[in-house]
């Protein structure tokens, strides 16, 4: 297997699998979790800059006052999908999470179309529609709106949007976002350590560990993503995205034991069956076209 290919599988295999670490800090507030994944983020990853010697080039980054706009936007949105994303999963709403993220590519081309003026294929249409039929069968069936799965899929598609405008790459984008979610969680982790409330150092020593350790589980799989895509076909990335909501679908239901009726499952396939259209049109349209000459030549 090519070294790049195997990179992009850990990465997301690894984001898959990630509700099982997350569920070790069930007795935490997400708030507290999220401030400490952000904290322990940055350290790694100014650990990194250190070990590439790319701090200049990081700095030439921060001097854009665009640059630093956005990736002021950027950490809102991500710290934002963070706090829903763990408070459904230690409400043992994963099932939830990965519709969100099933759903994210369709809100993503969607975005495209809305904001970018970007024209859709008629199969991205089906596809489209489709999910938005999945989304109306939740809401009319099972009796609520999907909020978890719409403002993670939502706010991860505006996250995508505004980094893929960006000049700046992906570690890059990860170190200034978390140096400045770092500002408000020290700010955040004094106050309830002030309060008698704080979670680091507070708990059991193991509780500890695991908050330390939310760094390396949150910049990992970036790290090894960013690597990845160097190498791997966009078109590649793109089926392999599908790899952790799957992961983590399979985890609400089998190893979580959530509920997932008939109802539910009627909804899912509507999803499914959107994302099958919408995936078998981007293989297909990232075929390059066939050359008679070329074939009749190779004979």
């Amino acid at each position: 297997m090519p070294r790049g290919l195997a990179l992009g599988i850990g990465a997301y295999v690894l984001w898959g699998l990630s509700p099982l670490f997350w569920k070790l800090l069930d007795d935490v507030s997400a708030g507290d979790v999220v401030a400490n994944r952000a904290l322990w983020a940055f350290v790694l990853l100014v650990a990194v800059q250190t070990g590439r010697a790319t701090w200049p080039a990081l700095r030439t980054v921060v001097a854009d006052g665009r640059n630093r706009l956005v990736a002021l936007c950027t950490a809102t949105l991500i710290a934002g999908n963070w706090l829903v994303f763990l408070w459904a999963v230690a409400e043992d709403r994963v099932l939830e999470v990965a519709l969100g993220y099933f759903i994210n590519p369709l809100v993503s081309v969607l975005f495209g179309v809305v904001l970018l003026r970007e024209r859709m294929r008629p199969a991205q249409w089906v596809a489209v529609a489709s999910a938005g039929v999945g989304v109306a069968w939740f809401v009319i069936q099972v009796g609520s709106l999907p909020w978890v799965s719409l403002v993670l899929a939502g706010t991860f598609a505006v996250y995508g949007l505004l980094r893929k405008t960006a000049s700046f790459g992906s570690i890059d984008g990860l170190t200034m976002e978390t140096a400045l979610m770092s500002v408000g969680a020290l700010l955040f982790l004094g106050v309830r350590a002030a309060q008698g409330v704080g979670s680091l150092g507070a708990g059991a020593p193991g509780q500890t560990g695991l908050l330390i350790l939310s760094g390396a589980v949150t910049a990992v799989p970036l790290l090894l993503f960013a690597e990845s895509a160097r190498s791997v076909p966009l078109s590649v990335v793109g089926l392999l995205q599908y790899l952790a909501p799957t992961i983590q679908f399979f985890l609400g239901v089998w190893v979580f034991d959530e509920t997932f009726d008939s109802n539910r499952l009627v909804g899912f396939l509507f999803i499914w069956a959107g994302l099958a259209v919408f995936v078998a049109d981007g293989v297909r349209s990232a075929r390059p076209p066939l050359d008679r000459n070329s074939v009749g030549s190779s004979r």
